[in-house]
């Protein structure tokens, strides 16, 4: 039987709780070298494509910016773009948000990624309810939290109409006069919905692969339903073997419903790593990385959000405090809300009673963990056995440490994906959707 081939791809950790910023290799956010290097490295590796997130605002509590993450989030495109110069084959992924952009410039830009990448973009379309985030915008907050998808869903097939409006040879070649445009040969979009009336002409043509990759990254339902009907990628947290599996049923289940096939949707979750050369120190490796990811101040964050109070005055290394959460609305702001804030703190008490654990060890035993922990043998052998049991088609990647912290995948594990016969040795084809052998 011929075996399932696993996709891989790099994201750049950014702004997040995976981020140890201490360590004294982590280096810049902002600066260019940084994106260079971990495309490249991805590439080196044969990955699919390179990803960035989005951060439209910076977190606060209660008015108070959470400090670690002040060190800046480059805007995604500009950077792919400068990105495209300096790679050949690896896909160039941006999140862009799709309520806080109008279709035709923001299919524009990306088009514009993907004629300069030749046929390398793709755009992972998230979406805002909060006025939070919308105070930064001209339409701050007015969309309703129902409406998200609805307006996310039309966002997209406009952008698929613009991009769909030149014909396949409209360009056309004459020997005498250069290159010309075949009459006729551009629509004109006309489109009257409930978020957006377009009337024109798109300003470019097909890319070489047609148009960017869609990637979509939500969990609920309604995202599950997006994702079959519009994306070509699904970004998931289902990084574990049963929880991916049951993930991966009921998405690709659901694409027949919209006349698609299952191997028109990748599902690719977004996992950590800890690697070492025997089972005990990848352990001690993975406890260490923990520990640097929820240093005090993560620590008190976390706290922060779940109790909705000033947690400064709390020892992290000391008991949780003795005070009930504050049941107001809007504490937190820029971050998910975390519904039921008692509930969720109570769980948190019996877990520490049950332990004795600090308020550190909590978050630590509570928030994610390294998802592969062991020798590159373990845990090349655990990437291909989740493809193989069909719980992914592949793994987005997220390392710890900026820029460098994917040096030692892809010298390590990769080489023995290879070695399995469930990774390519060299890139087959030139664009994004060739690698991701999307149908």
């Amino acid at each position: 039987m011929t075996r399932k081939q696993v996709h891989l791809a790099a994201h750049f950790p950014g702004v997040n709780n995976t981020t140890v910023w201490t360590d004294p290799r982590s280096g810049s956010q902002i600066d260019f070298d940084s994106f260079v290097h971990l495309a490249r490295t991805a590439e080196r590796g044969r990955f699919d494509f390179f990803f960035l997130a989005e951060g439209l605002r910076l977190r606060e509590l209660k008015g108070r910016i959470h400090d670690l993450d002040v060190v800046g989030r480059p805007e995604a495109l500009t950077v792919l773009s400068a990105l495209a110069a300096v790679t050949d084959r690896l896909g160039l992924a941006g999140t862009v948000n799709a309520t806080f952009n109008e279709p035709y410039e923001l299919a524009r830009r990306l088009s514009t990624l993907d004629h300069l990448s030749e046929g390398r973009a793709a755009w992972n379309v998230v979406t805002t309810s909060d006025a939070f985030t919308g105070e930064n915008f001209r339409r701050g907050g007015y969309l309703d939290r129902a409406d998200r998808y609805r307006r996310a869903a039309e966002f997209v097939q406009l952008a698929r109409q613009l991009w769909d409006s030149w014909q396949p040879d409209a360009i056309a070649a004459d020997p005498g006069t250069g290159t010309f445009v075949r009459p006729g040969a551009i629509a004109t979009v006309e489109h009257r919905g409930t978020h957006f009336t377009v009337e024109g002409r798109f300003t470019l043509p097909h890319s070489p692969q047609g148009h960017p990759v869609i990637i979509q990254a939500g969990d609920s339902d309604d995202g599950r339903e997006f994702a079959a009907a519009h994306a070509d990628v699904i970004f998931t947290p289902h990084g574990k073997l049963e929880d991916g599996r049951r993930f991966y049923a009921d998405v690709k289940r659901r694409l027949a419903g919209y006349g698609r096939r299952p191997n028109q949707l990748k599902i690719m979750p977004g996992v950590t790593f800890a690697l070492g050369d025997t089972e005990e120190e990848a352990a001690h490796n993975a406890a260490a990385i923990r520990r640097l990811q929820v240093g005090p101040q993560t620590a008190l964050a976390f706290l922060e959000q779940v109790w909705g109070r000033d947690m400064s005055a709390y020892d992290p290394d000391g008991p949780l405090p003795d005070v009930d959460p504050d049941p107001s609305e809007g504490v937190s702001q820029g971050r998910v809300p975390i519904k039921d804030r008692a509930a969720v703190a109570a769980k948190w008490r019996a877990l520490a009673a049950e332990k004795g654990l600090t308020i550190r060890e909590l978050v630590i035993e509570v928030t994610g963990r390294q998802t592969f922990v062991g020798t590159p043998e373990t845990v090349a052998r655990l990437i291909d056995e989740h493809v193989q049991a069909d719980a992914a088609d592949g793994f987005i990647l997220v390392p710890h440490l900026t820029p460098g912290g994917l040096d030692e995948f892809v010298d390590r594990v990769v080489p023995l994906l290879q070695e399995r016969g469930v990774f390519r040795t060299d890139y087959a084809g030139t664009t994004l959707r060739d690698h991701l052998e999307l149908a």
